[in-house]
């Protein structure tokens, strides 16, 4: 049986991996949230949960074989998600655990220069009021591209990333995907399934990968 906590779980991408990874006989889910009145509404009254600020927990997180890391935060305090890559990355040296980060497009690279998919982002409209989640998540990466020691796997949502259905899905490394309809959009349900599947089975190691619905 592996223990799965996982950070943000009344989130829409956290609430997806949870209601998938208890459907999963090896899999014991707990939910890691802040509300737990707003995580048992979405959850169920009957949710697996720790309540508390993540950044004050220590003892709780380290029971945990494997981490999922979908917190959210605002844009003004986006720094905090380095803060708390930071804190997951010492726990996990102490007690081996996996550790899976929800990461941004931002740090995606795209069109025929390579240039990196925040920059486009900068330029959408009114984007100025939450640019610095994405540029903060770019840098979430950058420090874990300097982690070693740990077993680690960031995975970055397509440009478009909503609530929705599995459908099948392509895997990429470090390039905004596509699917054949010209479409940049994965779903929360096909994120929840790519997580899993390297939940239960894992093929990726102290890298970033990238997915995209591959239909509609």
């Amino acid at each position: 049986m592996v223990k799965l906590g996982i950070i943000g779980a009344s989130g829409m991408a956290g609430s997806a991996i949870y209601k998938l990874a208890v459907t999963e006989p090896e899999l014991n889910v707990t939910g890691i949230i802040r509300n737990e009145s707003k995580a048992r509404k979405t959850l169920g009254e009957d949710a697996n949960l720790i309540t508390g600020d993540v950044f004050s927990l220590t003892s709780s997180l380290s029971q945990f074989d494997v981490i999922v890391d979908a917190f959210n935060v605002s844009p003004k305090n986006a720094d905090q998600h380095i803060e708390l890559a930071k804190k997951l990355v010492d726990l996990a040296k102490q007690h081996e655990i996996r550790l899976i980060f929800i990461l941004g497009a931002g740090s995606l690279k795209t069109g025929e220069d390579k240039h990196l998919f925040v920059e486009d982002i900068a330029k959408m409209p009114g984007s100025s009021a939450w640019i610095n989640t994405p540029r903060e998540q770019a840098k979430e990466l950058e420090y874990l591209k300097t982690v070693t020691d740990v077993d680690w796997l960031g995975i970055s949502p397509s440009a478009q990333f909503e609530a929705g259905a599995a459908t099948k899905y392509i895997v990429g490394q470090d390039e905004l995907l596509f699917n054949d309809q010209q479409e940049s959009k994965v779903t929360s349900g096909t994120m929840a399934k790519l997580v899993v599947s390297e939940i239960l089975n894992p093929q990726h190691h102290r890298e970033r990968i990238t997915v995209v619905n591959a239909e509609n």
